[in-house]
């Protein structure tokens, strides 16, 4: 068949658990039927190795290290349909707590990571009692087929400098892995802020959530005039949007804000 041009992106929506090889088994069908439908990058949620709630101390006998087995499982799936796998990893930490990493995986490993920058301290949640901040630093990103990735975590969705930081590196697309947990007008701010953040960046977002009951669900991909490409609804399932560089110089032209701006983003003291 005939594909759309353009880099595929696909975001896969799934809700992980506490069985670790179910977790790995559902990455392992949606990314086939993400590849079947023309993906080169696969975006799955936020704690896809493992996940409990409410959090507990299963976290830090569940946690795993960069090159621990999660990530090498999720090689061997990029490999076998060649694409990059993203996906949320629950890492060993430095102390007690453990980190809450996005890792970027191709067939030969580990090309990018990111560790969540501003913890769930909201809305009623404590992810800070369980988690280490992430450190600020250069972000990471990892190039396909001439496309420019970089990574978001979720909570990170709501701070404005974060993906802004990104498109300074050159990101053309930010992949947020989430577990955007369910509240009230919980999914209005989802979608407003993924739109938000392609609109105010002229590039790429997609997001993928875990699924109702607990999360939101309504993974997308969003392009940088703000329209929605692609997106799944509530179900376990994938959608691909497909990303081109030449969208993006083209909005650009007409609206180089990130031009015009008179600030720049620095870390707070």
């Amino acid at each position: 068949m005939t594909l759309s041009s353009g880099v595929g992106v696909a975001v896969a929506q799934f809700a992980p658990t506490a069985d670790e090889a179910t977790n790995l088994e559902i990455v392992r069908d949606l990314t086939t039927r993400a590849a079947s439908r023309g993906a080169r990058v696969v975006l799955f949620p936020e704690y896809a190795s493992y996940f409990v709630d409410p959090m507990d101390e299963s976290l830090r006998a569940h946690a795993q290290d960069l090159d621990g087995p999660f990530a090498a499982a999720l090689s061997s799936i990029a490999e076998q349909h060649g694409v990059t796998v993203v996906a949320g990893l629950l890492e060993r930490g430095a102390g007690a707590r453990v980190r809450n990493t996005i890792v970027a995986v191709d067939a030969s490993g580990v090309q990018a990571t990111s560790r969540k920058l501003h913890l769930y301290d909201a809305f009623g949640q404590r992810e800070s009692d369980w988690v280490e901040p992430g450190a600020i630093g250069a972000p990471e990103t990892f190039d396909v087929d001439g496309v420019r990735f970089a990574l978001m975590t979720c909570y990170d969705l709501r701070f404005p400098e974060v993906p802004r930081v990104l498109a300074d590196a050159g990101a053309h697309v930010i992949l947020t892995a989430a577990e955007w947990v369910r509240g009230p007008l919980k999914e209005h701010h989802w979608r407003t802020l993924l739109h938000a953040r392609a609109i105010e960046n002229t590039l790429y977002v997609a997001g993928a959530d875990h699924p109702p009951p607990l999360g939101v669900g309504s993974s997308m991909v969003i392009d940088p005039q703000g329209v929605e490409i692609a997106g799944v609804g509530v179900a376990t399932d994938v959608a691909v949007g497909f990303v081109d560089v030449g969208v993006i110089d083209r909005v650009r032209s007409v609206n180089p804000a990130l031009e015009l701006r008179r600030f720049r983003v620095v870390p707070r003291v």
